[in-house]
C-alpha cells in the first residue's frame, strides 16, 4: 500500500496525533481493508503492588522539569534580565539579527496558527522517549513483554460505524481510574460494555477476576481478541481473565448460539446475572441512537440483578458548530446528559439509580492529554427487591 486516502466521511482519533515521538507499526489489513497499528502504552507507575498501588504522574511531578540540571524557559528569562547593555547582534547588512527562543517539539506549521485544546494534564516529555524502535529482535520481544507495557492493535482512521476500532482518550481516561483505584475492583466480576480495541477490559484484568468484554461485529470482537492475547503476561500474576463476547445493545437477549463464534456459554450467563458487580463503558455515546440503546441496555441488565451493581461511563465532549443552534454546541453530550437525568427520575418499583460526576483528581498512568472535555460519571442501581430483602432480614 503506496497511500492512504482518507474519505470525506473518514474519524480520525488525535490520541496518537498527540504523541509524535511515538512509533506505530501497521501490522496488517482488517478483512475490510483497513490498515492495523500496533501501538504501545507504557504504564507510569514504579511497581503495581499494594505499597504503591494508586502511585502515577502525579500533578506535582507534572511541574517538575524532567531532566536535573536544565534550565527552564522561566529561568532563562532571569538570567537574561540579569545582564545589561548587551551589545546586540546585527547580520551582515546591519540589520538586528535576533535569536529566536527553540519551541519545544516544533513543527512545520505551513504557516498557520498552532491551534490545540485546552490540556488539564499533560504527559512528561522524556517518558515519551523510552517509546523507541528496538533493533534487536530479542530486545523487542523482552520489551514488549514488560509488566508495564500494553500492545494494542488498532486502526487510525476509520467510518464513523468503525471507530470501535481506534483508541480514544475516553479509554485512557477509564484506564486511569482503573490504575489508581484497584482496590475497588480486586475479585470483581466486570461487564465492558462497547469495548472497543479491549484496552480497558485489558487494564481491568490486572485487579479484576473476571471481564466480560463486549462489543458488536465479528471485526471489532477479532481484533479485541488479538489484543487479549498480545497483553496475557500482564494478567498472569493476578490471575485476571478477559473473555471476549458479544453484546448487541438492539437484542433483549444474550446470544448462547454454540455455533456462533464469541457466543455465551449458559455458565457464562449466570454468572454475568449473579455476579457482576461493575460495568463499565468508555467514549460510546457520540451517537443519539446508541446513546439510547446503551442506557435501554443498562436499565435491562440493571434491574435484572438481585444486587447493587455501579456503572462507570466516561466520554469527550466534542463541541461542533450547528446550524440549528447558530451557535458551537454538543448535541451528543446534552442527550447522554438527558438520558442520565431520565434514569435517575425512572420509578418503576424495580431499581433505583443515583447519578454522580466524578471528580478527575485521580493520578495519570497513561500517555495521552487529559483535557478538560473529558468526563468520568458513576452510576449507582440498586434492586429494590434486593433492598426489601436485606431489610426484612435485618
Amino acid at each position: 500500500m503506496d497511500q492512504i486516502t482518507f474519505k470525506h466521511d473518514t474519524v480520525l482519533s488525535d490520541v496518537h496525533m498527540h504523541r509524535p515521538n511515538s512509533h506505530h507499526f501497521m501490522t496488517r489489513l482488517t478483512s475490510v481493508g483497513q490498515p492495523v497499528f500496533m501501538s504501545r502504552f507504557r504504564i507510569l507507575a514504579e511497581s503495581r503492588d499494594d505499597s504503591n498501588s494508586g502511585k502515577g504522574l502525579t500533578n506535582e511531578e507534572k511541574q517538575i522539569s524532567p531532566k536535573k540540571g536544565r534550565v527552564t524557559f522561566h529561568e532563562q528569562d532571569e538570567e537574561e534580565g540579569s545582564q545589561e547593555n548587551v551589545e546586540p547582534f546585527l547580520d551582515e547588512d546591519g540589520d538586528l539579527d535576533v535569536t529566536h527562543r527553540p519551541r519545544k517539539n516544533s513543527v512545520d506549521d505551513g504557516g498557520r496558527d498552532l491551534v490545540c485544546p485546552i490540556i488539564l494534564q499533560q504527559s512528561v516529555p522524556d517518558l515519551e522517549q523510552d517509546e523507541e524502535i528496538v533493533d534487536d529482535e530479542d530486545d523487542e520481544e523482552e520489551h514488549d513483554c514488560s509488566k508495564d507495557i500494553i500492545r494494542i492493535e488498532h486502526t487510525m482512521a476509520t467510518p464513523l460505524e468503525d471507530v470501535g476500532k481506534q483508541v480514544w482518550r475516553g479509554a485512557l481516561l477509564l484506564a486511569d481510574f482503573i490504575l489508581s483505584n484497584p482496590d475497588t475492583f480486586r475479585g470483581a466480576t466486570i461487564l465492558d460494555m462497547g469495548a472497543g480495541t479491549g484496552l480497558t477490559s485489558i487494564v481491568m484484568a490486572t485487579t479484576a477476576k473476571t471481564v466480560y468484554c463486549t462489543d458488536v461485529g465479528d471485526d471489532v470482537l477479532r481484533l479485541c481478541s488479538r489484543n487479549v492475547v498480545l497483553n496475557k503476561h500482564i494478567m498472569e500474576s493476578t490471575g485476571g481473565e478477559v473473555k471476549v463476547k458479544q453484546l448487541n445493545w438492539l437484542q433483549h437477549s444474550l446470544c448462547t448460539d454454540v455455533d456462533m463464534e464469541f457466543s455465551w456459554t449458559e455458565e457464562e450467563v449466570a454468572d454475568l446475572y449473579d455476579n457482576t458487580s461493575f460495568i463499565i463503558a468508555a467514549d460510546v455515546c457520540y451517537d443519539d441512537d446508541l446513546t439510547d440503546s446503551l442506557f435501554r441496555t443498562l436499565y435491562r441488565l440493571c434491574s435484572s440483578f438481585n444486587h447493587t451493581c455501579t456503572v462507570f461511563i466516561s466520554l469527550e465532549k466534542r463541541m461542533n458548530f450547528s446550524l440549528r443552534h447558530m451557535d458551537v454546541c454538543c448535541e451528543a453530550y446534552s442527550h447522554f446528559k438527558h438520558c442520565l437525568t431520565q434514569l435517575q427520575d425512572l420509578e418503576d418499583g424495580r431499581c433505583r439509580f443515583t447519578v454522580e460526576h466524578v471528580p478527575l483528581n485521580f493520578s495519570q498512568f497513561l500517555l495521552y492529554e487529559r483535557i478538560e472535555q473529558l468526563e468520568l460519571w458513576k452510576v449507582t442501581a440498586s434492586s429494590l427487591a434486593f433492598e426489601q430483602t436485606q431489610s426484612d432480614s435485618n
